[in-house]
């Protein structure tokens, strides 16, 4: 994750956390979201890495697709 995507993240934690609109339960909701995407993105980063590795070829290939 990029440290702006990051930032982004702690700020949308930190404002639902303050929301005065929001219930307990909304609140709680929404940071296990919040949590659960950044795992995903991490185990996605990881994931590409690791291909990444396998080769110089499948590196190539990653990077024609943006993916690194």
């Amino acid at each position: 994750m990029s440290n702006s995507n990051l930032k982004h993240l702690e700020r949308i934690k930190e404002n639902i956390d303050k929301s005065a609109d929001l219930s307990p339960e909304e609140k709680s909701n929404s940071m296990k979201h919040i949590e659960e995407w950044y795992a995903e993105d991490q185990a996605w980063g990881t994931f590409i890495n690791k291909l990444a590795q396998i080769s110089p070829k499948v590196e190539a290939i990653l990077a024609e697709l943006g993916l690194i």
